[in-house]
């Protein structure tokens, strides 16, 4: 089969295992770190990432001339990594987006090339990223358990595998059996995101839009890219 060599992995040591033998990778965060990119992004806003508990974050906005993103909680109404706060984001807003997986995982890829995907705009980054290079990787990002273990996040496995549905290229066993989940329960995405413990977390924390908003497939056309450190909406170059 023509096309690149698609890889599939989870969180930091998945994408530190595939970083030299890649050329790009797209970051699955789905609740809520890619979705809240997305959000941004196709309203004309850059998203600086930065690993959620880093100190600094206040004079990394203030260096990079951007909007802080404060906790859900602590938001007032302003942007968080709430998908919800971001749809009313002013077009041109540079803002710095702090999150305990997608951004840690943004950080990670230095000289890789790298999308924020999600089932929103799922065939827009396959699009992408089918050009991006020889090889490519889809990592979905994971929560964590009290522990700090890795917990693997259905929610991402079946933002990663809507992805993976939608390039062409030679799969890895791991990348078809992500496919394969997301063909399985293509039909059933919003009621699966709500039942998952993620969503369940965020319902009960009093956030069900953002569930609702990252359950949507295909709604989006903007592809997030990583460049300078940002992203930005491919589609608007």
């Amino acid at each position: 089969m023509n096309g690149p060599e698609i890889d599939f992995a989870w969180g930091g040591a998945g994408l530190t295992a595939l970083h030299e033998r890649c050329d790009a990778f797209v970051i699955v965060d789905a609740l809520c770190f890619s979705t809240s990119v997305d959000v941004a992004v196709a309203r004309g806003a850059e998203v600086l990432p930065f690993p959620l508990g880093k100190y600094g974050a206040d004079e990394a906005a203030r260096q990079g001339a951007a909007v802080l993103a404060r906790p859900r909680r602590d938001a007032a109404g302003g942007p968080s990594l709430s998908p919800a706060s971001l749809t009313a984001l002013a077009p041109g807003t540079r803002l710095l987006l702090p999150s305990p997986n997608g951004s840690a995982l943004s950080a990670m890829l230095r000289d890789r090339r790298g999308f924020a995907g999600c089932l929103r705009n799922a065939t827009a980054v396959a699009a992408a990223v089918q050009q991006a290079g020889e090889k490519i990787a889809v990592i979905a990002a994971g929560e964590h358990w009290p522990g700090g273990s890795l917990r693997p996040a259905i929610e991402d496995l079946l933002g990663a595998g809507a992805i993976l549905a939608r390039l062409e290229g030679s799969l890895s066993a791991e990348a078809r059996a992500a496919r394969a989940a997301y063909r399985e329960m293509k039909d059933e995405l919003p009621a699966t995101f709500r039942a998952s413990l993620s969503g369940q977390e965020l319902i009960e924390a009093g956030f069900p839009d953002d569930v609702e908003i990252a359950a949507q497939e295909d709604v989006s056309a903007a592809v997030p890219a990583l460049q300078d450190g940002r992203y930005r909406d491919l589609a608007r170059r």
